[in-house]
This record gives C-alpha cells, sequence and structure tokens, in this order.
C-alpha cells in the first residue's frame, strides 16, 4: 500500500507540472510572446491594397513569418471574418466605415496605422462635364451609410444638389434637387458594373481602378484629398482589439509604413489616385 501512495502521489506530481508547462506555452495575444505563432492571415481588396501588402511579403518573411493574403470583392465579409478570428487583420477600409461597422453590427475592431486614401469619384460613360446633366438623371451611389455619405458630400460640392448638415446622410436628407435626379443605392462593388446603365456613378477609389478607370483623367468629380473630412477616409489596417501589440501585428504594421511602402505607392499611382498618408 504504501509503495502504491507513494507511486500515485509521483504520477500527480507529474501531471501538476505538465499542466503548468502547458499553461506557459500558450502566447499571450495582446502582449506578444516569444512562442506566439509566426502565420500572418491579411484580408485584403485586390486593388490596391493586395498590391501594396505584396510588397512587403519578402520583409516579412525575412523576419521568419509566414504571410497568408486572402482576397475579399465585397466590404462586408472581410470584417466579419476579422472579428471571427478567421484573419489577424484586414486592410481594405478607411476609418468612417470601420467605426460605422462597429457601432451598426457591434464589432470590437480597431485599426494600428492609416496607410492611404483613395479619392471617391463621379463618373460617367456620357457626359464630359456634371453641368451637362439632364433633369432627372439617374446617379448610382454607395449603399454602405459611410460611402453614401461621402458621394452625396461629393455630389453637394459639384452643385448638383444641396443637403441637411449631419454626418451620415442619405438621399432622404437632401433639401435642394433642381435637377430632378434619381438615386440608386446599390453595393460599392457593383458601381462600375451599372455605369453604362445610368447618367453618373460615384464609385470608391479601389473599384474604380480595379475597373480600369482612371480618376485623375476620367473622374467628373473628386474629392478634395487635402480636406480635412478626408482624414476620415484614409484606408487603414484593423485588427481585433487586444491584439494591437502582439509581434506580428506590430511586424505588420511596421512594414506597411516603411519608406519602401511609401516610395511604391507614390511611384505607382503618381497620380494621386492613390495617396500614402503616413
Amino acid at each position: 500500500m504504501k509503495r502504491k501512495s507513494i507511486l500515485s502521489i509521483l504520477l500527480v506530481g507529474a501531471l501538476a507540472i505538465g499542466l503548468v508547462g502547458c499553461g506557459t506555452s500558450k502566447s499571450d495575444d495582446s502582449t506578444g510572446s516569444a512562442s506566439e505563432d509566426k502565420t500572418i492571415t491579411i484580408g485584403v481588396s485586390p486593388v490596391p491594397h493586395k498590391e501594396i501588402v505584396e510588397q512587403i511579403v519578402p520583409d516579412l518573411e525575412a523576419e521568419g513569418y509566414t504571410v497568408k493574403i486572402v482576397e475579399f470583392t465585397d466590404y462586408v465579409t472581410p470584417n466579419t471574418s476579422l472579428a471571427e478570428g478567421d484573419l489577424d487583420a484586414n486592410y481594405f477600409q478607411h476609418i468612417a466605415y470601420l467605426n460605422q461597422t462597429n457601432e451598426s453590427k457591434g464589432l470590437d475592431l480597431t485599426y494600428t496605422a492609416a496607410i492611404h486614401l483613395e479619392p471617391l469619384a463621379a463618373y460617367s460613360k456620357t457626359l464630359t462635364d456634371l453641368k451637362d446633366i439632364k433633369d432627372g438623371a439617374t446617379v448610382a451611389i454607395p449603399n454602405d451609410p459611410s460611402n453614401e455619405a461621402r458621394a452625396l458630400r461629393l455630389l453637394e460640392k459639384s452643385g448638383l444638389i444641396k443637403l441637411k448638415d449631419g454626418e451620415l446622410v442619405t438621399p432622404k436628407d437632401i433639401t435642394e434637387n433642381t435637377k430632378s435626379l434619381k438615386f440608386e443605392e446599390l453595393e460599392a462593388a457593383q458601381l462600375p458594373r451599372v455605369l453604362d446603365e445610368v447618367d453618373i456613378a460615384v464609385i470608391n477609389g479601389n473599384y474604380a481602378l480595379e475597373a480600369g478607370l482612371n480618376p485623375s483623367k476620367e473622374a467628373l468629380a473628386i474629392e478634395d484629398a487635402n480636406a480635412e473630412a478626408a482624414q476620415n477616409y484614409r484606408n487603414v489596417l484593423a485588427v481585433r482589439k487586444g491584439t494591437e501589440n502582439s509581434e506580428k501585428i506590430q511586424a505588420l504594421t511596421k512594414a506597411l509604413t516603411s519608406d519602401k511602402v511609401k516610395s511604391y505607392i507614390e511611384e505607382k499611382y503618381s497620380d494621386g489616385t492613390v495617396i500614402p498618408t503616413f
């Protein structure tokens, strides 16, 4: 009996040590320990976000990281995937959109750095000047609250409409519409595809570039990138709150705000269609 008791004590002690060992090997996502995993999964829009991230993959690989780039063509799934832990970060959206999504969907996302700005612009296949727009013309705009308000403010600045004061304005907030313009609210990704079917479409920069549109040459109206309001439209590296200080997020943030990335953006988009903001 005595011998069995001693053996039992030894086994319990070994199990306890094993459990302690398992407990200390788990990394803390908020602080980033030495045992943290070395895989970075980032969600991006195809243009220009994926192109920009591809520039830093060799640098992160040199630091021992494996970078997995997941491409999205919509504005909803990347944040859902990030919130659910399928992504470590995403890079496709501006500050205003991130804030609005957090509020409307109850997400707990934040960002570590603002990387670039893509001025929003209005395009047409039939017009060369907004002054020539006909009464009753159809205007397609994004249907998500932040970009819809952004599009309407651009049209207001262009003299086509007048709006109430406020941040997230909609067509219901138009106070003056002398041309009796009709508005079609569509998912942002769909806007380039309906350009042949409407008189004007106000298109987000990434989708315009993806569709082969050149804002600096083809836009009938374009946002002022230097305006104070434009600060809310800087595209950011979004992460889950609590992971900002993890080693891999810090490494990713540093790489995306490097001189290499800034030079790449300035050279590839020298016409100002994508502007670095760091």
